[in-house]
């Protein structure tokens, strides 16, 4: 319906934890999801969560046939989660790079999960339910920290591998594409 601007790091929307969506709301959904879906076609992102448009729900959308910023990732598919729920499977951490259409420009190296589980409703009231692995499983937590107020660089460890993307990769040939 709509292409929203998408908040940067510093906005105070950004800081603070999205709550639930409760009955009374879930009316509002279907044009808040189609402003999700338009905005992150816009941005050629690969998620996007409510509060990153201004909206302090929990609610994110995420997925991909192929993505420009990660070339190397294998196909997620488009997933809304409505009031979403997350758990590690086991200990086993992956690093890796991310970067945010909050956070245009930049790049970090941070610490996930390797393997997951998460759930949701969507937008016709089905629970989703699955589990994964790898790139897909980094990105449902990145989009699930910006319902609880935390952008990545909160959980990176080394900050020598945070910056923007042309001091990072000074080669043009090496540089992913940027946010």
């Amino acid at each position: 319906m709509a292409v929203r601007p998408i908040l940067r790091m510093g906005h105070p929307t950004l800081r603070t934890p999205a709550e639930p969506v409760s009955e009374a709301e879930w009316p509002c959904l279907p044009e808040l999801v189609r402003d999700l879906e338009d905005t992150l076609l816009s941005a050629d992102g690969v998620g996007l969560a409510a509060p990153q448009i201004g909206v302090g729900w929990r609610v994110v959308l995420f997925g991909f046939e192929a993505s420009a910023r990660y070339p190397e990732a294998e196909p997620i598919p488009r997933t809304l989660l409505i009031n979403p729920v997350w758990r590690p499977l086991g200990e086993d951490l992956e690093e890796g790079w991310e970067g945010c259409l909050s956070l245009p420009g930049m790049r970090g190296w941070v610490p996930r999960a390797q393997h997951l589980y998460y759930a949701g409703w969507n937008l016709q009231r089905e629970w989703i339910e699955r589990t994964v692995s790898g790139f897909h499983a980094r990105v449902v937590q990145h989009e699930c920290d910006h319902l609880d107020g935390i952008l990545y660089p909160a959980r990176i460890r080394d900050f020598s591998r945070f910056g923007f993307i042309e001091e990072l990769f000074p080669d043009p040939e090496l540089r992913p594409a940027s946010d």
